[in-house]
């Protein structure tokens, strides 16, 4: 694995948490992201990756919220970097609205090493973070719902230091239903897999084919009714305990 180098592009603490805008050298050029710690904090710890939806970016609200959450109610780091077409990596920084959606859905379709990209975008992230003093070698967790398993399950198919995933919104289905099919069956760690009942984007039979086909014994579903955006604050909390439950799972969390 070839270790990109880490730039750091700004810095700041709230409430306990200290989060630090990076760069790093991606696939295709910079890849932005940022990382949540607990501030003043030394010593390793472990490391949720969270992968935003399309037309998201790493500064999503719930995004920010589950990293900030992960870090003062478990003392982890958590960390997010923007997709394809999203964030950061856009001249219009996200600003126009629905354009990353669009241009997202271009390339899913179009674009067959977009996947293969972004896999290897948060790989390097791993092993970028995973040399600093306040993080470390430790377990990895990864969380993401729609885009962000469609580019996410990949990922965690792919790389052995993820010991648990939360993962949904997304069936065998699209342009890239093939690969994400091939490799949910290499997928090895538990799984918490997260399904909109009336999901308009995705069609439960796919969402339920997708978790039928995921390798892991150790995997569960999920559903909740309502459409695509619609997932109950309660899921949230669910899929948090899920990855602390599994990642420090004799840790006392912080007071």
């Amino acid at each position: 694995m070839t270790t990109a180098a880490l730039r750091w592009v700004s810095s700041r603490e709230s409430r306990g948490v200290s989060e630090r805008q990076f760069e790093i050298d991606g696939a295709r050029g910079p890849v932005p992201g940022l990382v949540w710690t607990p501030a003043g904090a030394a010593g390793g710890r472990p490391l949720v990756l969270i992968g935003h939806g399309a037309s998201g970016s790493k500064r999503e609200g719930h995004v920010v919220a589950l990293a900030r959450r992960l870090v003062r109610h478990h003392g982890f780091a958590a960390a997010a970097i923007d997709g394809p077409v999203h964030g950061d990596r856009r001249q219009d920084g996200g600003s126009v609205a629905g354009l990353a959606f669009l241009e997202f859905s271009q390339r899913w379709a179009g674009d067959p090493e977009m996947t293969d990209d972004m896999v290897t975008d948060w790989r390097r992230t791993i092993d970028r973070l995973a040399a600093l003093d306040d993080i470390g070698a430790g377990p990895v967790g990864f969380w993401g719902l729609s885009m962000g398993t469609i580019l996410g399950l990949p990922l965690v198919a792919a790389d052995d230091r993820i010991v648990v995933a939360v993962l949904g919104l997304m069936g065998v289905t699209g342009p890239t239903s093939a690969r994400v099919a091939a490799d949910a069956a290499d997928v090895a760690c538990p799984v918490l897999f997260v399904v909109q009942w009336d999901d308009e984007l995705f069609e439960r039979s796919a969402a339920f084919a997708l978790f039928d086909r995921l390798g892991t014994p150790d995997k569960r579903l999920h559903a909740n009714p309502g459409p695509h955006s619609a997932v109950p604050p309660d899921e949230l909390d669910a899929t948090e305990a899920f990855l602390a439950d599994r990642l420090a799972p004799d840790a006392a969390p912080p007071v």
